[in-house]
């Protein structure tokens, strides 16, 4: 092994340390090519051949690929490479630092997800030291931008992982081997009514008051759709509808001309995605003609589509490995892109969801070594 190859303390501090937030709003994006080429100074050294891909119409964003081995049904190990925008000030230790306390590495992605990076890397020591233990290819890819419009995950192709049978898909499930996970959509709307001088509302058409009939109309159709849509498996058992961020009007003095909305939908893999926004759009349309606005409704990016991989004898393989069985989590994934390549997949990786995209974001020390081992195991089984 190579001398110089750091631990996998240092491994996961560095990749801390290197801001890769990725955002649908410009001023937060930011590029992950810092942590790229982390992974490729590491993984270059150690026999890997490593393949860089800028994303196309996303400049500063690359995806990784980097593959030890030759043949066919190999396996890969993959994550994404960027956080969620963070709000330092609510922050007790840097963000851009692994702090330890309390039997926990605390740091920015340190839960979600790049941390995985070096628990993989780790965990595949054994098999880089002796490559004749792999009869079949080892891949470990890292992806862009999963945390906003996932144009990484988008890009990959077949052709990109041909060698590949299997995936693990490393984000944090508490070492639970999870095969199924709601789809989400992220959509903006826009109402437009007309400004003017706030003494007289005759003299215009306030937006924000229009914005008000259109959150009811969505509570309405929120409600409407939970009703009809159940699936006990998750512990969210509908479809939930978030209001994320809202924006209108300039002064108080003014009667505000447009507001903005945007939010999420998070869709049952029993759900046909494709029908919601042109069913929401005419919805609102029509509710808001009446009270003398007008909308748009469109989608941020396309939608990730739900994940179901329900009978896999892989999954089957790995709750056997970890002791656990398969589960459905409400999160998304880019598990839907790797599996309609015919790649049997699952999500399972160390830390949990419940401490990812909030302050003080932790890795528990107690599921590193667990986890180390489990994907070792995997690997031995797959590509051994």
């Amino acid at each position: 092994m190579n001398a110089c190859m750091p631990s996998i303390k240092e491994m996961i501090n560095d990749l801390v340390s290197t801001p890769s937030v990725s955002s649908t709003q410009a001023e937060f994006d930011q590029s992950n090519e810092g942590v790229i080429n982390l992974l490729a100074n590491w993984l270059d050294p150690l026999g890997f051949e490593v393949t860089l891909s800028p994303v196309q119409g996303r400049p500063g964003k690359q995806n990784l690929m980097a593959q030890i081995g030759t043949g066919s049904d190999g396996l890969i190990l993959s994550g994404h490479s960027d956080t969620v925008p963070f709000d330092e000030h609510l922050w007790q230790s840097d963000p851009f630092s692994v702090t330890e306390k309390d039997n926990r590495w605390y740091g920015l992605g340190s839960c979600d997800m790049k941390s995985f990076f070096a628990v993989a890397i780790e965990a595949a020591k054994p098999f880089i030291e002796d490559k004749k233990k792999l009869k079949r290819p080892l891949i470990i890819m890292a992806t862009a931008d999963e945390e906003s419009s996932m144009s990484g995950a988008r890009q990959l192709a077949k052709n990109d992982v041909a060698d590949a049978g299997f995936a693990i898909i490393g984000e944090p499930t508490g070492l639970r081997p999870i095969t199924k996970h709601k789809g989400i959509m992220m959509m903006q709307l826009r109402v437009e009514g007309m400004s003017g001088h706030s003494s007289d509302p005759s003299l215009g058409k306030n937006a924000i008051e229009g914005m008000h009939y259109a959150l009811n109309e969505l509570m309405r159709y929120r409600e409407a759709m939970q009703n009809q849509f159940q699936d006990p498996q998750f512990a969210v058992s509908f479809p939930t509808m978030n209001f994320g961020c809202v924006h209108g009007g300039d002064n108080p003095n003014r009667i505000c001309d447009h507001a903005e909305l945007s939010f999420d939908l998070r869709a049952l893999p029993s759900m046909d995605m494709a029908d919601f926004t042109g069913n929401l759009e005419a919805t609102l349309t029509d509710s808001l003609r009446d009270e003398g606005f007008t909308c748009q409704l469109q989608l941020l990016h396309k939608p990730v589509a739900p994940f179901a991989n329900d009978g896999s004898q892989f999954a089957e393989e790995i709750s056997q490995l970890a002791k656990s069985e398969a589960g459905a989590v409400a999160f998304g994934t880019e598990a839907p892109f790797y599996h309609n390549m015919n790649i049997d997949t699952v999500v399972i990786g160390p830390g949990s969801i419940d401490q990812a995209h909030q302050p003080n974001e932790y890795l528990p020390l107690d599921q590193i070594d667990p986890a180390i081992e489990l994907i070792r195991n995997v690997i031995g089984k797959r590509c051994g």
